[in-house]
């Protein structure tokens, strides 16, 4: 997905789009709002901020709405009830204040995404993974050969972003900022509880291979039987 980042203040610039990168974003940067509105390339949201150093940028927002329906994601530091509603006229889809983190950033880029691209009826019911494992992101349930599976809530959300790519290896850093935030400080730790926990609890149905000094990567059982014997 490419997003176009309008935003001037370059160390939030910068680690904002590091993060998107790491999770297969592709991201170009611009620090005004001429050249925002300039900008030539493709781009599939916009992520803007309001407080821009040639323009204000509920002015970008307006004029980037005239020019089409590209999602527009306001990213600021003001908090004024006032811009969030005056945005949100504008055309903005969303509003997002500062300081924040990558995940949320994320968060609110697929939920617009979701919205302005719906899926089809057809699409719309529970994830499949393999033959034993579904997901429903929707209501927040997992099902193991058409059980519900308890899973405490950190546990839902590191295999709901575990089984975002099958088989791709994730980064301790990426797991800890996507589930536990980017604020969170200390020990990993409680990474492997939860990661042992899913292991335990989905076991037959996926693998999460341990990458030693890396992360974790996580592999969907599709010829697995369920009637084997566990042992």
């Amino acid at each position: 997905m490419r997003v176009l980042l309008v935003e001037d203040d370059e160390p939030v610039a910068q680690s904002l789009r590091r993060g998107l990168l790491r999770y297969g974003f592709e991201v170009a940067w611009v620090s005004t709002g001429g050249a925002a509105l300039s900008h030539t390339e493709p781009y599939d949201v916009v992520l803007l901020d309001l407080g821009l150093p040639d323009t204000d940028g509920l002015d970008v927002c307006r004029a980037l709405r005239e020019r089409g329906d590209v999602p527009i994601i306001v990213i600021s530091a003001r908090s004024d009830e006032t811009d969030r509603v005056v945005g949100l006229e504008l055309g903005a889809d969303d509003y997002v204040s500062k300081p924040f983190g990558v995940r949320e950033v994320i968060a609110r880029i697929r939920a617009v995404m979701r919205r302005v691209q719906p899926r089809t009826t057809a699409e719309s019911g529970p994830d499949q993974y393999g033959t034993r494992l579904t997901i429903d992101r929707k209501a927040a349930r997992v099902r193991l050969d058409g059980d519900e599976i308890a899973l405490a809530p950190k546990e839902y959300d590191l295999l709901a972003f575990l089984t975002e790519e099958p088989g791709a290896l994730m980064s301790r850093e990426q797991i800890m900022e996507a589930v536990w935030d980017a604020n969170w400080f200390g020990p990993t730790k409680t990474l492997d509880v939860h990661v042992a926990a899913l292991r335990r609890k989905l076991k037959g149905a996926i693998t999460i291979e341990a990458v030693r000094g890396v992360g974790f990567r996580l592999e969907i059982d599709k010829d697995a039987d369920k009637n084997a014997d566990p042992s």
